[in-house]
């Protein structure tokens, strides 16, 4: 559409439901340069604000990388006041509140702030072929978008300090294994495996995605108690949508519902 234009490092498609983002630097394995994560930034809004958008989905060019980490040459110039900006924990952080469920569909290289990027969303899907690190250590940094925060708390603490420590690759089975991806999928595949997926998610009332998304994102950061109430308080709110209504008559009557997202 129009707003693609002013883009340069990314593609930003919307096929209802379906924003399909994509990091388009295959030369540099889509690595993730500042100009770069401002369009992201930027991309997510629209996506977000746009009402005919259900899912939100990141994917990278080439068929090598979804992205293979910060832009480098940047991070060699980067000093202490600019490392305390968000940068990429802003992009995971936007990407983990915005009420659209958001998928990373990963083919290749996912490492560093690449793969940051992905455990900011809350579906990871890849292909046979995709490799997973957090390799900051050998440059003699850490993460510094999230991964120190997130991954622990998306795999475990055993296999997220092994990743974190060791800083080597892990393939798609094992990413499997330890819940770092849910789905791996042929590469000629991923694409409508994604159309499916988000098709799926847009099937629901609008407000179920948003809400569990919240609750547990919320919940994950709160006690116990404070989830519990949490989510009380949402399943409250959801009942006394006309929603709710018509997805309990549509399932005694065994129709198809017709949501309206209220």
């Amino acid at each position: 559409g129009p707003m693609s234009n002013q883009f340069k490092n990314i593609i930003y498609e919307v096929t209802a439901p379906l924003a399909l983002i994509t990091i388009n630097r295959p030369e540099k394995h889509n690595a993730i340069s500042l100009q770069t994560l401002d369009e992201l930034h930027t991309a997510v809004d629209f996506a977000t604000g746009d009402g005919d958008v259900r899912v939100i989905a990141i994917t990278g060019a080439g068929g090598k990388a979804f992205a293979s980490g910060s832009d480098l040459n940047e991070v060699a110039d980067r000093d202490l006041k600019k490392a305390l900006e968000p940068i990429v924990q802003g992009l995971a952080q936007q990407l983990e509140d915005t009420p659209k469920p958001t998928i990373a569909a990963i083919d290749g290289i996912c490492m560093g702030g690449g793969l940051e990027i992905a455990l900011g969303c809350d579906l990871r899907i890849c292909t046979p072929r995709s490799r997973f690190a957090t390799p900051e250590g050998k440059l003699g940094i850490i993460p510094g978008g999230g991964a120190t925060a997130r991954l622990p708390r998306i795999i475990g603490r055993g296999w997220a300090m092994e990743m974190m420590l060791m800083g080597d690759p892990i393939d798609a089975d094992r990413a499997l294994q330890i819940g770092l991806v849910t789905r791996i999928v042929k590469p000629d595949e991923v694409m409508n495996e994604v159309k499916r997926m988000s098709d799926h998610l847009a099937s629901f009332a609008p407000f179920v995605p948003q809400f569990m998304k919240a609750m547990v994102h919320k919940g994950m950061e709160a006690s116990l108690a404070g989830a519990l109430a949490l989510e009380k308080f949402a399943q409250g709110a959801l009942v006394q949508t006309d929603d709710k209504e018509e997805g309990i008559s549509a399932f005694l009557e065994k129709r198809k519902p017709d949501f309206k997202g209220k």
